[in-house]
């Protein structure tokens, strides 16, 4: 039995160290199921998608990545707003320390008209009030000259991609990330937890060697306990969700037995494990508290900020990922509430449920600020503020002392910390901490004394270094035998009714992630050439669609058809090449 556990650890950690050949993981195959269709199977895509500059650059990894391929080939000037554009981004995360000398470095080098770098498209009065300000090295120094520039890129610059083949090449990729997804799509690897539903597996798609989590929901067990509703909620939350610190789903599919999500893998364990578990006395010190604390506030930042309350914030659910960085897990419980509504529901966890929730009372998202408290306690004390450690006592006790009893803080919290906790555990959410500002109320959380030391832009941009690194070789799960199986549903039987459940569900790739996905793991790098001097390659020659060698007579061979992309190019073919250059009409002008 040992052995078993010691032979799927160690497959699977093969597997998360990129399986040791070149490929790092993917298929032998990876080129032929990544292979780009011909640009004619998917011109069509550009009536269907959005395609201004705020989503397709400022939102859509790949279609950035393209639209500045085709301003560093195409125009130098545009190429350099763009670097501009960089060096602001790196600005604002630099530490606090340092943003005053590298403002003014960046004046000179951008914004002075004698630099040979300069962005030529700015009025002078912009230009002179950055200047009157260079001394202050504010965060957002910079905001209008950036905005400036952004929309001069969003007007005629972006006309001239629309226009080009590197926005055909943009559509071989949307057409890429809408292929279907099957179980054929991943190779899955050993169990690493229970979900409420089914399983949650580790699992790596075959293409591209990404490893992820699959959390598997059966289909039997979904209709047995009429959690319909629920699931396509969770679904769709986590599909909104485009986060550093809640976990993406990444790809919905179905199997014969079960809906599945593909999310992202957290390998270094969960906070409760690392409270309790990781020897010595429990709990963390107070800058490792204030590290996951940071960042889980950025999390509920982001969930509230789309309309989201989580409802079930504790240690458990927050996950470390490979380098030390959290995020939300397990949006089971979450709930979308619209603008100016409010939603009712005794849900969450015994001792981390807020007052206003045990008395089943109408709330918005204050239920999240007093759970964050609870977690905080935890994180510092070594257990919870209404329940001691493996305390056997009622859920009704636990119930009475969260709406009754004040928490008793130890000399292991510091002033700053003890009055970050007691302003989140109020009892009346109109008293609370982050409460006062409906979906804005991390701002007031992060104005805190107990944040102070922190500089914000860093900590979201995920730059702030974790105080602690989980071993790359360690699995960070219960043995595979001690995860207690499931147990057979029996008396539901599946039929058409249930298919149109089913479709909503089964939508494939998502596309950001999907999209990082291919960056990451350098299969946009390996794909995205282009012809000799930035030329079309043949899959994108949209009058000229690859040629289909039938076979002739009465003899049943065919010939073997060649790649769109490296067939030869017939001599009538190859001024086309030429006349890219020069935007011709039969083409789209680059």
């Amino acid at each position: 039995m040992e052995l078993e556990n010691i032979v799927a650890n160690t497959v699977y950690l093969k597997a998360r160290e990129g399986g040791g050949d070149s490929n790092k993981g993917k298929s032998k195959k990876w080129r032929k199921i990544l292979q780009f269709p011909h640009i004619s199977q998917c011109i069509g895509l550009k009536d269907k998608l959005d395609i201004r500059y705020g989503y397709l650059v400022d939102q859509q990894p790949i279609g950035r990545l393209l639209f500045r391929q085709f301003c560093q080939d195409r125009k130098p000037s545009y190429h350099r707003y763009n670097l501009f554009l960089d060096a602001i981004e790196k600005y604002e995360i630099e530490l606090d320390e340092n943003r005053t000398e590298l403002a003014k470095v960046l004046f000179d080098q951008y914004l002075k008209s004698e630099g040979s770098e300069v962005v030529d498209i700015l009025n002078d009065s912009v230009i002179s009030q950055c200047e009157e300000r260079l001394g202050t090295g504010g965060k957002e120094l910079f905001t209008e000259v950036q905005q400036t520039v952004k929309n001069f890129l969003a007007g005629e610059p972006f006309s001239q991609f629309l226009t080009s083949f590197y926005f055909y090449r943009y559509l071989q990729w949307k057409w890429l990330e809408a292929q279907p997804v099957t179980y054929k799509t991943f190779r899955m690897y050993r169990v690493l937890g229970k979900g409420g539903f089914g399983e949650v597996c580790a699992c790596q798609v075959r293409a591209t060697g990404k490893m992820y989590a699959c959390k598997k929901l059966e289909k039997k067990r979904i209709k047995k306990r009429k959690g319909e509703a629920m699931v396509l909620i969770e679904k769709n939350i986590l599909q909104k969700i485009n986060s550093k610190f809640v976990v993406s789903l990444a790809y919905a599919y179905e199997t014969k037995d079960a809906l599945c999500l593909v999310l992202t893998i957290m390998n270094g364990g969960d906070l409760k494990f690392h409270i309790y578990n990781m020897g010595g006395e429990p709990g963390f010190d107070i800058n490792r508290a204030r590290f996951y604390a940071a960042e889980v506030v950025c999390g509920l930042e982001h969930l509230h900020q789309q309309g989201i309350v989580y409802r079930d914030c504790k240690p458990e659910n927050i996950l470390l990922d490979d380098h030390g960085h959290v995020r939300i897990s397990d949006l089971g419980l979450a709930v979308e509430i619209l603008e100016g509504d409010m939603v009712r529901g005794r849900v969450g966890t015994v001792g981390y449920m807020a007052p206003e929730v045990i008395d089943n009372e109408k709330y918005t998202f204050s239920p999240d600020w007093f759970s964050f408290g609870c977690l905080l306690y935890e994180m510092i004390e070594g257990q919870a503020p209404f329940r001691a450690r493996k305390e056997k006592v009622k859920r009704e006790e636990v119930d009475r002392r969260v709406k009754e009893d004040q928490e008793k803080y130890s000399a292991k919290f510091s002033e700053e910390a003890k009055t970050l906790c007691q302003q989140l555990l109020k009892k009346n959410p109109k008293h609370r901490l982050g409460c006062k500002c409906g979906r804005h109320g991390a701002k007031e959380v992060k104005l805190q004394s107990f944040f102070q030391c922190l500089n914000w832009k860093r900590v979201e941009a995920g730059m702030w270094e974790p105080p602690f690194v989980p071993d790359p070789h360690a699995v960070y799960a219960k043995d595979v035998l001690d995860i207690e199986q499931f147990s057979t549903v029996k008396g539901v039987n599946l039929d058409a009714s249930d298919d149109t459940f089913y479709s909503k569900f089964n939508t494939g790739s998502v596309s950001i992630p999907w999209q990082t996905e291919m960056i990451e793991t350098e299969c946009f790098k390996e794909l995205n050439f282009l012809g000799p001097n930035s030329t079309p390659t043949p899959d994108l020659l949209v009058n000229y669609p690859p040629v289909n060698n039938e076979s002739r007579g009465c003899f049943p061979f065919r010939r073997k058809k060649q790649s769109a992309r490296t067939r030869e190019i017939p001599l009538s073919e190859c001024h086309l090449l030429e006349l890219s250059q020069s935007q011709s009409s039969e083409m789209p002008a680059s």
